[in-house]
């Protein structure tokens, strides 16, 4: 008897929970329904994938799509079009939006917003502030929520949650993991000053290392405190690492590409603001301590903190300048030119990226090349090298702090639910994202 799918990728070095090995995988109904060798199988369409690597769908744990209220910056569905053109077939959508992202409304807005415009699958976090403390418990239930974020210190947008009881009170707060961006308020307001005017080298002084140290010790503590899982965004700096480590049992970690690749002062001496985000790029010596907390297990995920800002923007006079970089369409090709340098074994490129992401955050049918899972897969040539170019960025901003640098590693196709959705750098069909499902917020059948 013959097989029969609706999608066959033939002949790829296929990574399942079991290894990475030749095999072929076939898809039907948008999920995997079989792995192994199938000549004579039929299907609607065939993919052969001689030469190249059949990996879990990258999964982008932080991205900012500025939709509602900044769409000159990006917009839902261009961002999405970034993501697929880049290897990445779901993302976890940021909350400090205009208006943001704090109450049931806003929430199906946004995801009234992504029905038929947005190219990947997706899911958004519920921002919390010291006055819809009493309703995240509610908000973190709704289908196609991520859970709760919470920023600690400043950043984009006007969601801030920085008080000792506010922060335990939110812990509090529901039962699914909070993600934090962890640094000190009151710190980055008394070092004000150290922000230099013209002097965009002078960011990671002014949010020092010790504003995150001292905001990730306390979170930690709070979460210990209120028996809640806690995830730690865009990791920077050594201090960080020893504590992070120490709480494994209740919080994990992320950093990004970018932290991992930039270091002060060249980033900012070539960049300027454009290496403006929030946790700054810091010098050398944090950036080899994130490595060796990725090689150490202490790192869980990469996400990219897709944050992009207009040109005009970023050309304005420091500190006047906003904090961001696009980066969810560079994100695999970075990290696969670090598999490629060595610094990061294939193996955990797909924990960071996909079964780390399914692990930390329960998401359902995603996360591993595995019978009954989505048919989401990141399809790449290891041996492909390109050079990254601002002309390649379909994010409304048109630019990415990589213009220039030769990446060798790239996704070639992109799969979401078995269909392909990106194809040699070209997006082939309308957008087909749908939202994310996760195991604690499963609807009945």
């Amino acid at each position: 008897m013959k097989e029969t799918f609706d999608l066959l990728i033939r002949g790829g070095m296929v990574a399942t929970p079991n290894g990475i090995a030749l095999a072929d995988v076939g898809v039907t109904r948008g999920r995997i329904v079989a792995i192994g060798s199938f000549p004579n199988a039929q299907a609607a369409e065939i993919f052969e994938a001689k030469g190249l690597h059949v990996l879990p769908g990258v999964m982008d744990t932080q991205v900012h799509f500025r939709e509602p209220g900044n769409a000159h910056k990006e917009d839902l569905a261009s961002g999405s079009l970034a993501a697929i053109l880049g290897g990445v077939t779901s993302v976890f959508e940021m909350p400090n939006t205009v208006p943001p992202t704090t109450t049931r409304a806003a929430i199906q807005d946004k995801l009234d917003r992504a029905k038929g415009r947005m190219h990947c699958d997706h899911a958004f976090y519920a921002g919390a502030t010291p006055q819809n403390i009493g309703a995240l418990a509610d908000l973190e239930k709704m289908p196609g929520v991520c859970g709760i974020k919470a920023f600690l210190g400043s950043s984009t947008g006007t969601l801030l949650l920085n008080k000792e009881e506010d922060i335990l009170a939110a812990l509090k707060a529901g039962t699914r993991r909070v993600a934090v961006h962890s640094e000190d308020e009151d710190r980055m307001i008394a070092r004000k000053h150290y922000a230099e005017r013209g002097k965009p080298e002078t960011h990671p002084v002014w949010r020092d290392a010790e504003a995150a140290r001292m905001s990730t010790e306390r979170v930690l503590r709070l979460a210990k405190q209120a028996g809640r899982r806690l995830h730690v965004l865009h990791v920077t700096t050594g201090d960080e690492i020893p504590l992070l480590a120490a709480s494994k049992d209740w919080a994990t970690a992320e950093t990004t590409p970018q932290h991992l690749t930039l270091s002060a002062p060249e980033c900012y001496e070539r960049l300027g603001a454009y290496a403006q985000m929030n946790p700054p790029i810091r010098d050398e010596s944090h950036r080899l301590a994130l490595w060796a907390a990725v090689r150490d297990g202490v790192i869980d995920v990469i996400g990219s903190d897709h944050a992009p800002h207009t040109r005009e923007e970023k050309e304005k006079e420091y500190p006047d300048t906003p904090s961001g970089m696009p980066g969810v369409q560079t994100l695999a090709t970075i990290l696969l030119d670090h598999v490629n340098k060595g610094n990061l074994t294939l193996e955990r490129f797909i924990d960071l990226t996909a079964s780390g992401p399914q692990r930390i955050f329960g998401i359902a049918g995603k996360g591993r090349i595995a019978l009954g899972y989505d048919g989401d897969f990141t399809i790449v040539d290891m041996g492909l090298s390109r050079t990254i170019e601002n002309s390649w960025i379909a994010s409304t901003c048109g630019w990415t702090p990589f213009d220039g640098m030769t990446t060798k590693g790239w996704p070639v196709a992109t799969i979401l639910r078995g269909a392909i959705v990106m194809r040699d750098f070209a997006a082939t069909m309308p957008a087909q994202g749908a939202p994310m499902r996760f195991v604690e917020t499963l609807e009945p059948a």
